[in-house]
Order: structure tokens, then C-alpha cells, then sequence
């Protein structure tokens, strides 16, 4: 049963108010972690009935989950690897999402693999598709097709002659991780439960063997508190091992690490109607249609330095150029980069000598009574992962509650999305937007739509845009605050939006106007504005930086150069 929030979902007074009522009341389950697999596991545990807090000690996606190659997809390429079941499930995952979960947010994308060989080649990728095509169930999208060389020329004539013999062009999915992430979280609010990000946990609460929940530092305001919980779920992804530590036992499996690294260049600069999969020594590019910009990546290297703020260094952004430029006809440049990003992907430790043999499954342990821990797996599969999770929360609980549910249940915007935007001419009349601004909406918050409406209705100027470049409008910054629980500038320019990777100067034009927007809201006075304009600045300038140094030990040191982000 939905347990309604009395105040909006993520908004500066639900976290007030979220916060007193973990210090009062124990909860079924404690979550701890705001990636994808955290949120889903709040948003499936609240949604049978569960008391549920989750904490974040950034903010929602801060890691891996806003940091992805954004697709939503089978992976095509563990067919080779014979792991049908984990393709399959992925595929059936995708389906899901494309046309119930998230329609807003998830979307169709079109993949050339280009062919090199004659014969072999394209019956044996066309077989793999073929598949691929099959194993998720009810169709999605379309099927594949096969392409003579001049065929592929037609979608793909920014590449070099001698980079194709033919193609094999096919459908998969991408997503916008980091909204979909914090949109997870906030239907996991809406339906109950009490989700707070920058807050930290420090320690385990134990009772015997038993964990009983955690003490946790509220890095806005300093103060620390204790959150009683039946069972704490521990979804942290490449902190899973510090979980485990932190109960005082033997990790149940190890994750390590893997650094990947994404550029994002304009469209112009790629002369491509398709997206792209290159086969490389090590493991895949992709080559991804992303609104004006396409991202091109990613590596595969081994990363056992910071993991907060993995930094991506020359020598990847020369591997990635290198790559990709193999089969261009124009070179894409230094100078075209518009952004850089890099992630940190968990990966279960197999006896393997690198980091591309380990498996992108995920498991689940229940190492100690009290404590669940998750980990591995792909972002695609995170709703299997957290329902997973949460049958072992219910087993541990030991009293009835329902299965899962979440794969009939729409994330905030989904339900009415399809019938809104085969409407959307009539809202753009209606609101007196431009259409180009309400698919822009529509694709970005759905149905929540007419949130943003009312706001512009009230303040007219929010519908502008935030820049004279940008395609965020004001008004999503404001809203950014006031129902997505944005509590920082770099929130609303890196993961809110993604100002921080689009635009060339990597949103410093767009910091002071937006930091303007939000001061009002979360209470600033104009020494912390300035604070956080400058601590922005800060951070994309140490970003320039580690991404001329020339490897990973000093892209690091580099990068930490940057000042954290201070309590309010």
C-alpha cells in the first residue's frame, strides 16, 4: 500500500522532514547507496509496504550510475560469451522500460556494426543479431538489417572507404542514467519512502552478530544520527567492499573497479545518420546518437585510485580519438571535444588477469544477519537486481509481504506519456511553448510536464533557456530544487541537467545564472552563491587539467586538486 508523503517528493522540506523521521521511527529497510540498483531496491521495497529509508552520501547517480555509456541494452557482444540468460534478461529488461517503466526516459537508437570480412563475417554477426532480435520476447523495436556497402554509405557516409565491406544495422535503447536514477528515487519517495542524499554512513549498528542499522553524518548540517533498521541493503557499488569491512566480516565477493572513459563531441562533427559498434582489441566502441552531441567510448582499465572522482587522462582521450578516427573519413580533433566524463563500473572478481573477462553479473549476499549486500550486474538489469535484494530482505524479515511488483509499475512522468506525446501539438497551444521546448519537456520529466507549466506560468522568464546556447530552460533548474532534490550547483549542472558535459565550456557560462536561480530556494545568501560558482569552477578547471595529464596517477592528482563540496 503507497504510504504518501505530506510535502512534494525530494523537495528542501521533505528532506527536513525525512530526516527528523529517521531519527525517530526504525525502518524495515535501510538502503544505503542513491546509484540505480539503491534506488530500485528503495523504490521495489517501499512499493510492498515496506518502511524504507535509503541515504546517498552524494547526491543520486553521483558515481557509476551517471557516468555510463547510457544504453539500455542486451549487450550484443556477451552473445559471443554464450551468457544467453543474462541477454536475455536485459532484453526483456529494455522492453519494459521502452514501453511501460520509463517511455519518457528511455528511448530507441539505431547501431551500424560495420562488416570487414566477406562471407564469415556477416553470417556470423547476422546469426548473433538474429538472436538478439529473439530473445527478449514481445518485440520492442525493430529487427536488423543487413546492408551492401553502398547501403551503409547512405546512413553512414562520414566513414572511411576502407572502414566497411557492408553493415548490419539494428535497434537498441539509451537512457538519460542520471534522471532516470534520481526519477527511480523519487517514485520510491512518492510511494513511502524516506530518501536523503549527502548523507554518509560512518559505521554499522550491530546488536551481537546481528547488523541494526547505521550511523549516518547529515553533510549539510554536520549532525550525526543513528538510523534503526530491521535490515540494512547495501548498494554501493565499487564501495562494496568497504561494507563489508565496515561489518567486520570477510567480503562475500570482491568488486573491482574498471575505469571507462566517454567523449562528447557535436553531431556536425560525425558525418553519421546511425549510431556506431566498433570492435576494438580490448573490448567495444560505441559511437552514440545523444540529442546535438554524440558520446564516443568507452576504455576498459583497471582504477584503484579515487573512486569518488575517477579522472579521465590524456592517454585515454588519445585511445578513444585513436578508435574512433580509424574509420572516419574527417578526424575528429582535440579541439572538437566538447566534454569528457569518466565512471568506475563494479565488476565482480572472477580468477581473471583483466578487467574485460570479468562477468557483469550481479550477486547477492547475506553475509550477516541484518546485512544484505548487492553488487555487480549491468545499469539495464538493475530492477532484477533490486528485486532480488529485496526477497532476501523479506526472507530475513520473516513475515509476508508481496512479491515484486516494479515490472508493472511506472517511474514518475511514465503513466499517460505515450497518449501526452502523440498529443503534444495540442499541449504546445495549450501552454504556449514552442513544440521543439514540449518534446524537450516531455522527453525529460513526461507527464510531470505540467509541474513545469505552472511554474513558467507563474514566472514567465523560466521558460527561456538558461544560456543563449543551452536547451535546458530555466525553469528546470528551479525545478531541479524544488521536486528532483538538487542541493548543489554541480547537482543541477552535471546530473540534473548534463550542462556540465554539453556544453563547451562545460557549463561555466551557465554556472552563475543557474546558481542565481536556485539561491533563493535552498536559502543562499550571496557568499554562498559565490561559493558555489567558484567550487564549480574549481572542478571543471581540475577536470581540464587531469584530462592533459598524461596517465592515470596524475589525472588523479590532479583531479583531487579541486575543493570539495562544503556543508550549507
Amino acid at each position: 500500500m503507497t504510504r504518501r508523503n505530506t510535502v512534494t517528493a525530494l523537495s528542501p522540506q521533505y528532506r527536513a522532514e525525512a530526516l527528523r523521521k529517521l531519527v525517530r521511527e526504525e525502518v524495515d529497510v535501510l538502503v544505503v547507496g542513491g546509484g540505480v540498483t539503491g534506488a530500485g531496491v528503495a523504490l521495489d521495497a517501499a512499493s510492498r509496504g515496506l518502511s524504507v529509508a535509503l541515504v546517498e552520501a552524494r547526491d543520486f547517480a553521483a558515481g557509476t550510475s551517471s557516468r555510463s555509456s547510457k544504453l539500455i541494452h542486451g549487450g550484443l557482444r556477451y552473445l559471443e560469451q554464450l551468457d544467453f540468460k543474462l541477454v536475455r534478461e536485459a532484453l526483456k529488461e529494455r522492453g519494459l522500460l521502452l514501453q511501460k517503466l520509463a517511455p519518457h526516459l528511455v528511448r530507441p537508437v539505431k547501431f551500424l556494426v560495420p562488416l570487414k570480412h566477406r562471407v564469415w563475417e556477416r553470417g556470423y554477426i547476422g546469426a548473433g543479431v538474429t538472436l538478439y532480435d529473439t530473445l527478449g520476447g514481445a518485440r520492442a523495436l525493430p529487427r536488423h538489417r543487413h546492408l551492401s556497402k553502398r547501403g551503409a554509405a547512405k546512413v553512414a557516409p562520414g566513414l572511411a572507404d576502407d572502414a566497411l565491406i557492408g553493415a548490419i544495422q539494428y535497434y537498441d535503447a539509451q537512457v538519460d542514467d542520471a534522471r532516470h536514477t534520481m526519477t527511480i528515487a523519487r517514485t520510491a519517495a512518492e510511494q513511502g519512502a524516506s530518501v536523503l542524499t549527502r548523507a554518509r554512513v560512518t559505521s554499522l549498528l550491530r546488536d551481537g552478530e546481528r547488523v541494526v542499522g547505521a550511523k549516518v553524518v547529515d553533510r549539510e548540517s554536520g549532525a550525526e544520527i543513528e538510523v534503526r533498521a530491521r535490515t540494512v541493503v547495501a548498494a554501493t557499488g565499487v564501495w562494496s567492499d568497504d561494507m563489508a569491512e565496515a561489518a567486520g566480516i570477510p567480503a562475500p565477493f570482491t568488486v573491482r573497479a574498471s575505469k571507462g572513459v566517454h567523449l562528447v563531441v557535436p553531431r556536425e562533427k560525425i558525418d553519421l545518420d546511425t549510431g556506431l559498434i566498433l570492435r576494438t582489441e580490448k573490448s567495444v566502441l560505441f559511437v552514440i546518437p545523444w540529442g546535438r552531441h554524440w558520446i564516443v567510448g568507452t576504455t576498459d582499465t583497471e582504477w584503484d585510485l579515487d573512486r569518488e572522482h575517477p579522472a579521465a587522462s590524456r592517454a585515454d582521450v588519445d585511445y578513444v580519438l585513436e578508435h574512433l578516427n580509424a574509420v572516419l573519413r574527417t578526424p575528429v580533433t582535440h579541439d572538437d571535444i566538447e566534454g569528457v566524463y569518466a565512471g568506475l563500473r563494479p565488476l565482480l572478481a572472477a580468477k581473471a588477469a583483466a578487467t574485460t573477462k570479468l562477468s557483469r553479473e550481479h550477486a547477492v549476499a547475506h553475509p550477516v544477519p541484518g546485512l544484505v549486500i548487492v553488487a555487480g550486474g549491468k545499469y539495464t538489469t538493475y530492477r532484477v537486481m533490486a528485486a532480488d535484494a529485496v526477497d532476501v530482505v523479506v526472507e530475513e524479515l520473516g513475515r509476508p509481504a508481496p512479491p515484486s511488483w516494479t515490472d508493472r509499475l511506472p517511474i514518475a512522468g511514465a503513466e499517460g506519456y505515450h497518449e501526452l506525446w502523440a498529443d503534444r501539438v495540442s499541449v504546445a497551444s495549450k501552454t504556449g511553448l514552442p513544440l521543439t521546448r514540449v518534446e524537450h519537456l516531455l522527453q525529460r520529466y513526461g507527464t510531470r510536464i505540467w509541474n513545469l507549466v505552472e511554474l513558467i506560468k507563474e514566472q514567465p522568464s523560466l521558460g527561456e533557456p538558461i544560456t543563449d546556447t543551452s536547451e535546458y530552460l530555466r525553469v528546470e533548474a528551479v525545478y531541479a530544487v524544488s521536486h528532483e532534490g538538487a542541493l548543489h550547483l554541480e547537482d543541477v549542472l552535471t546530473r540534473r541537467t548534463r550542462i556540465s558535459i554539453e556544453e563547451r565550456d562545460r557549463g561555466v557560462t551557465a554556472a552563475p545564472v543557474v546558481a542565481g536561480l536556485i539561491a533563493p530556494l535552498l536559502g543562499w545568501d550571496s557568499h554562498r552563491t559565490d561559493r558555489e560558482v567558484a567550487n564549480y569552477l574549481a572542478r571543471v578547471e581540475a577536470e581540464r587539467s587531469a584530462q592533459e595529464a598524461p596517465d592515470d596517477a596524475a589525472a588523479n592528482a590532479t583531479r583531487l586538486a579541486a575543493p570539495a563540496l562544503l556543508p550549507s
